[in-house]
């Protein structure tokens, strides 16, 4: 038996917005994913119109193999959930998930973001270094944010986001 010849097309990472379509998918890969179980009100917040460009499906030739989901809260976008299953992580699926998320931020005007943030659990370092690489600073640590595992307590990580306009009004004309 002779393997296939080994293709030259390049693997294709691309991402869906969320709708009533695609969420019964959403929720299979968080119950793989994570390790609390989401309510109904969760996936009904995660279609509104406003968060569209903030939750996203991540797909990897075609593949479902992760996503992304945040709400707004004032000025704020809280980062609920990401996550990428095991055998497509170290690809990059993440970094330019929340790049593109980063970037969503930075051209939102109504409202304004002016920070993302999210709660990581202590124990997971390799998560809170992934966010850290992406210019996210630890701001505290929220005692017994967990009700259901353990550990209870949670990192607060926050990036603050500058606005498309006020970097192109920082670079000199030339």
């Amino acid at each position: 038996m002779s393997n296939p010849p080994a293709s030259s097309s390049p693997l294709r990472v691309t991402f869906a917005y969320l709708t009533h379509r695609n969420l019964g998918t959403v929720k299979k890969l968080n119950s793989v994913l994570f390790p609390i179980k989401y309510s109904d009100k969760f996936y009904q917040d995660i279609l509104a119109p406003e968060v569209e460009d903030f939750c996203q499906l991540i797909y990897y030739n075609d593949v479902p193999v992760g996503n992304l989901c945040c709400r707004l809260e004032n000025k704020d976008l809280y980062l609920m959930t990401m996550g990428v299953l095991a055998p497509y992580r170290s690809k990059q699926l993440g970094s330019q998930a929340l790049n593109r998320v980063i970037k969503a931020a930075a051209s939102h005007s109504k409202p304004k973001i002016g920070r993302i943030y999210l709660h990581v659990q202590v124990s997971n370092t390799d998560a809170k270094r992934f966010y850290e690489r992406h210019g996210f600073k630890e701001v505290g640590i929220k005692e017994d944010y967990y009700k259901k595992i353990v550990p209870r307590d949670a990192w607060i990580l926050e990036r603050i986001i500058e606005s498309e306009d006020k970097e192109d009004q920082e670079k000199p004309q030339s």
